[in-house]
């Protein structure tokens, strides 16, 4: 089945290298035959957070918020790809995800973590899974750790150690389960709807 994914990343710094880890991530998405977008905070330049979308009148967000609400709106599934900032996630990253609430509601998400050190970023991770929770989109179990990213992949986002392209498949396998699992159980739930709507308007026509 194939999915619709969002990766979300985090860093807006002139040095960062972070995006190389997450066009990666991207890039192996899309070899699975996903619909794959990337939200980079540095093109997608939202502001600090003074209104939710959901704060917004319908139609009345700005266009550029307008855009990312329908992609964060039609996606399966959600992959974060966060740097460790003083032990927790980038301000840009979280102030990203932030704008929006309902539009993730029973649908997995999916930790990527990294760092300039050896520890890959687990502690950033630490404080997404609290996040993701209250956001309404769970991580599951797994995360992808990568520690010295500087090193780990060339700037078109391959990898130069191919122990990557071997451990990225079962953290895919995963989130993938979870995401066909819960738009499933959506789909049963818009159906069940739709029938109960159609039964109230048949007894509604019949009074």
């Amino acid at each position: 089945m194939k999915l619709n994914l969002l990766v979300f990343y985090g860093s807006v710094r002139s040095t960062r290298q972070g995006i190389k880890a997450a066009r990666f991530v991207a890039a192996k998405c899309r070899e699975r035959g996903h619909e794959v977008f990337l939200v980079d905070p540095f093109e997608v330049r939202l502001p600090l957070l003074d209104k939710m979308y959901k704060e917004y009148p319908p139609g009345g967000a700005p266009e550029l918020l307008e855009r990312l609400a329908e992609r964060v709106k039609a996606a399966d599934a959600y992959v974060i790809v966060s740097g460790e900032y003083n032990h927790t996630l980038p301000p840009a990253l979280a102030n990203l995800l932030d704008h929006f609430l309902e539009e993730y509601f029973y649908k997995p998400s999916a930790i990527v973590c990294y760092s300039a050190g050896a520890f890959g970023g687990v502690r950033a991770a630490i404080a997404l899974r609290a996040m993701l929770g209250e956001l309404g989109m769970s991580s599951i179990p797994s995360i992808f750790p990568i520690p010295k990213v500087q090193d780990a992949f060339r700037e078109d986002g391959s990898a130069n150690d191919e122990g990557y392209d071997r451990r990225i498949i079962k953290f895919l396998d995963e989130l993938e389960w979870y995401a066909r699992a819960l738009k499933a159980a959506r789909e049963r739930d818009q159906d069940r709807e739709r029938s109960n709507c159609s039964a109230q308007q048949l007894l509604a026509s019949q009074r």
